[in-house]
């Protein structure tokens, strides 16, 4: 469509410019801005009569409502219609991985799997290192999420292959996620490079939404080799980090982990503390869960990435 008078800029150049804007937003962790921005792109698409483009504009939509922690039921229908029609690869990669992303979310990773497949096999079609990566790194979180941790390792390494191991097409959440491989394994030198890696790569990048996850596995990292203060930090960013963007699980993480932090640096009372906080906003109905996490070793109750 060319433009007119009445319209000078021509419909692909806003569309562009409104899916351009939002993605800068999401990875600020501006989720209502991106959120509005693309409500409009996916308006205008259809306005337009653009049914690939208003497919793209309702799956970027849907990733960032999904991310929001909204009701997921509503995307589920439609995911399915754009991936079973198979009317544009790009769209039917992108329809697979929200699907994957909002199965794991819902906690039901075999779900998931199937679709994090898929949007592996659909990402290798289109060519596109960086959908290649983070659809294996999504793969590996859901094998994570099911403790299958060597089979989540490869799938990770994969991911820093398909990429070329160029900071432009990996994503950091790849980084993120081999380096708490790694530090699960013992190989301790390399867990803390991958991390710190990608602590620098999102700080680059200005993503501040994944900045919380680097500072929980460092948080983790440094309780591992007994550094307690350093745990604390990181634990103390990726607290504050997660409260700004609204990353939930980052923020329930951080209050596990700084409740084991201020424990083993002998702080009974600052880990009681930070026990009750998490106790009273994600399991209310769980009154001794303060008096049972400080006698035990938290590290081995959760799994960082379910």
């Amino acid at each position: 469509m060319t433009a007119t008078a009445d319209d000078p800029c021509p419909f692909p150049t806003r569309y562009a410019a409104l899916r351009d804007r939002a993605n800068d937003a999401a990875r600020s962790g501006r989720l209502p801005e991106a959120r509005e921005l693309l409500t409009r792109a996916l308006e205008l698409a259809r306005e337009h009569g653009d049914e690939v483009l208003a497919d793209r504009a309702y799956c970027n939509l849907a990733a960032v409502e999904i991310e929001m922690g909204g009701p997921l039921d509503p995307y589920l229908l439609r995911l399915r219609e754009i991936l079973s029609g198979n009317a544009d690869a790009e769209n039917c990669r992108l329809a697979a991985y929200n699907l994957a992303r909002l199965y794991q979310l819902r906690k039901e990773h075999k779900k998931g799997l199937f679709y994090a497949r898929i949007a592996t096999e659909r990402s290798r079609q289109t060519g596109r290192d960086e959908w290649i990566a983070s659809s294996l790194n999504l793969f590996g979180i859901l094998l994570l999420s099911e403790s299958l941790f060597d089979q989540a390792r490869d799938q990770f390494e994969a991911a820093v292959v398909a990429s070329g191991d160029r900071d432009g097409a990996l994503h950091p959440a790849v980084l993120d996620n081999l380096g708490y491989c790694r530090l699960l394994e013992g190989r301790m030198d390399e867990g803390f490079r991958c991390l710190f890696r990608g602590l620098r790569m999102v700080r680059r990048q200005g993503a501040r939404w994944w900045e919380a996850q680097f500072h929980v596995t460092l948080t983790f990292g440094y309780l591992e080799i007994g550094r307690w203060k350093r745990a604390l930090a990181h634990g103390l960013e990726a607290l504050a980090r997660g409260e700004e963007v609204g990353d939930q699980l980052a923020v329930k993480n951080a209050l596990f982990l700084l409740g084991e932090a201020a424990n083993l640096a002998g702080d009974d009372a600052g880990a009681h503390d930070y026990f009750t906080h998490l106790q009273r906003r994600f399991f209310p109905d769980q009154g001794f869960l303060p008096d049972f996490l400080v006698a035990v070793d938290v590290r081995r109750l959760i799994n960082l990435k379910a």
